[in-house]
């Protein structure tokens, strides 16, 4: 199975260089590498020394490189949307609509970035794909997608399923879905989870909990950009993104700022030799950190890892059995275990960069 490995920190801090250099050692291990670069602009091709296609093209051995085109993607994307209309409608209403036509929605570039990640993850063609994106909120939002929509469709899907207009018109929903689809669906089949799109979104799910997915955070000793890398570790761990250690450009940083995490410093990059910056790259194969979140069912809680966040930036609340935590500008729902459903939150404490949340 693939592992997607990206790099966080504030721009100009030297997340491409530190990804190119990976992809050059993983590669150089004997590992099949893609690299994914989200700049579309003619920079990231002249820092890799090459120009980028839209599909893989191999750069070296073991290395293939691609430059993401939201355009590309989309019109791709939209002939799959074509396709599925025509296997489950008897007349199809976006056949005359082109993919050439349709412009980038705002957000849209990071979905359609996913799903290319995505395809080619699922593809077991690389042993590592490394994706070169924004390295900010942006990038965390993106992973964390899967999970998020996968919610909103529990959530709106049990409020629809309860609402007045689907009782009443449940008799309905298989003769009409027989006279104008090509299958006949029923009631519960609409809503059911066990569809394509909700089974996509659980793989995603899964593979951010399965530590297929990491993170490294990238900074320099300016105050500024290692306080962002804090902020970025705390809000990897609210979409359960493993982070694997931090790599300083230009310096030494404090270590202690990313306890437990391994500190290492890399060379600057003088434009040509790659080697030194692969020496001093950290063994990415085994990185052990502490879980994002820990359900301990014989004390009744729930410890969550928030590093780089203090008391005043988190903040708690339940609705029903589920538990929403805020810490920065992400948020995260955590469904209670079943044993402990109809149960509410008695106690909340942050200490040492742990939430730690007591059921009664």
């Amino acid at each position: 199975m693939s592992s997607i490995l990206t790099f966080l920190g504030k721009g100009g801090t030297g997340r491409t260089i530190n990804a190119i250099a990976t992809a050059k050692k993983l590669a150089t291990e004997g590992k099949k590498v893609l690299l994914m670069g989200q700049d579309s602009s003619p920079a990231w091709g002249m820092t890799l020394g090459v120009t980028p296609t839209v599909e893989p093209q191999e750069i070296g051995a073991n290395l293939a490189a691609m430059q993401l085109n939201s355009t590309v993607l989309l019109e791709n994307s939209w002939e799959e949307v074509k396709r599925l209309e025509a296997q489950y409608l008897r007349s199809p209403i976006l056949k005359q609509v082109y993919g050439q036509e349709l412009g980038i929605l705002p957000g849209m570039d990071r979905a359609l970035a996913l799903n290319a990640i995505r395809e080619y993850y699922q593809s077991n063609q690389y042993d590592v794909i490394i994706y070169d994106g924004s390295g900010g909120i942006g990038t965390l939002r993106m992973l964390g997608m899967p999970e998020i929509l996968s919610w909103y469709f529990r959530r709106f899907q049990a409020v629809f399923a309860e609402s007045d207009i689907v009782k009443t018109l449940s008799p309905f929903v298989q003769p009409v879905t027989s006279a104008v689809l090509n299958t006949s669906w029923s009631p519960s089949e609409i809503k059911s989870n066990n569809n394509p799109a909700t089974q996509m979104l659980e793989e995603g799910t899964a593979a951010l909990n399965r530590g297929n997915v990491m993170a490294y955070l990238v900074t320099t000793p300016d105050p500024a950009a290692v306080a962002t890398a804090k902020y970025l570790w705390g809000s990897a761990q609210q979409v359960g993104l493993k982070v694997g250690g931090v790599l300083v450009n230009r310096g030494e940083a404090d270590s202690t700022d990313f306890a437990p995490l391994n500190v290492v410093s890399i060379p600057d990059f003088d434009g040509s030799n790659w080697q030194p910056l692969i020496d001093k790259l950290p063994n990415l194969a085994e990185v052990e950190v502490p879980q994002a979140t820990e359900v301990v069912m014989a004390e009744r809680k729930i410890k969550v890892y928030l590093p780089g966040f203090e008391k005043k930036d988190v903040k708690l609340t339940q609705y029903g059995p589920e538990i929403t935590i805020e810490a920065g500008d992400q948020r995260r729902n955590i469904t209670l275990p079943p044993a402990w459903r109809g149960s509410s939150v008695v106690g909340a404490k942050f200490q040492n960069g742990y939430l730690e949340v007591t059921i009664g």
